[in-house]
């Protein structure tokens, strides 16, 4: 029954043992061979979107929660529903992943999952990006999730176990017209979690990037220009939060949300030149 539950991702006729931990003030931390499938959590960028549907994802599947977010508003809010503890801060700020790391490991103990998926837009041409803008999406989108990860990291391999889920980004794999300096920072933490998954091989801590396409979030509202394209279209968030609960329950490496947008990917790879025709044609 438990296999059934849980999953294997794997093709392997025998499930996978499944063993239970607890310590003192912590939850049950149950466990499918190396996989922890509940446990303890740290979800970034939470007050909203795809965020906000992981926490209700893993919040329903028994998780404990810590939550960040920037809005202190809309992440306590979400807290609540949730029952997990909110910690706003802006992670862009000197000494924010510091605070935020040390509360967490006070707060939970150990991490045993990390979902980063804080994250800003900008739309328009490059050459009249603000240098304002410019810092922004890349502090927000890239560095300060390579600050946290490298401030957790070290207690989840002490641990021997857990997982990391970048929320990453189409734009990242393909490149979209008007986003370039979104797409340069999505593209770097594909990068990340590549090398990131190498380094740790054979650890216990797996690295999952989760791709996500066009979802129906704030997100366009708050980087200044509505979606306009017809093709992909938007999909909800809680489509994504399922992407990070297979992720995390099958230690999937990654995953595209929806699975058709990995095409464009792949297309790029074995023939940039007949891509990069049809998306000057297409956008």
């Amino acid at each position: 029954m438990l296999h059934a539950l849980f999953g294997t991702g794997s093709t392997a006729s025998s499930p996978r043992p499944v063993t239970a931990h607890r310590t003192a003030g912590r939850p049950v931390r149950l466990t499918v061979g190396s996989t922890v499938v509940v446990g303890t959590a740290l979800v970034t960028g939470a007050s909203s979107g795809i965020g906000a549907a992981v926490t209700r994802r893993l919040a329903a599947e028994g998780w404990r929660l810590v939550l960040n977010g920037r809005d202190a508003t809309r992440l306590e809010s979400v807290a609540a529903e949730a029952s997990a503890t909110a910690f706003p801060a802006d992670l862009t700020r000197p000494g924010a992943d510091r605070r935020l790391a040390g509360f967490v490991l006070d707060r939970l103990g150990t991490v045993d999952l990390l979902v980063a998926g804080a994250g800003v837009g900008w739309a328009g041409d490059f050459a009249r990006m603000p240098a304002t803008a410019v810092d922004e999406v890349v502090n927000t989108d890239l560095l300060a999730t390579l600050h946290l990860v490298r401030l957790l990291l070290p207690h989840m391999v002490a641990a021997g176990s857990g997982r990391i889920v970048l929320i990453g980004s189409v734009a990242g794999s393909v490149g979209v017209r008007g986003e370039a300096v979104y797409s340069a920072a999505k593209a770097a933490l594909a990068a990340f979690a590549d090398a990131l998954r190498y380094e740790l091989r054979g650890s216990g801590v797996g690295v999952s990037h989760v791709v996500p396409g066009v979802v129906d979030t704030p997100f366009f509202d708050r980087r200044g220009v509505s979606y306009q394209r017809s093709m992909p279209r938007p999909v909800p968030p809680e489509r994504v939060a399922d992407a990070v609960w297979s992720a995390v329950r099958r230690g999937r490496d990654e995953v595209y949300v929806p699975g058709w947008l990995r095409l464009p990917a792949r297309v790029r790879g074995a023939a940039p030149g007949l891509y990069r025709r049809l998306a000057a044609q297409f956008g």
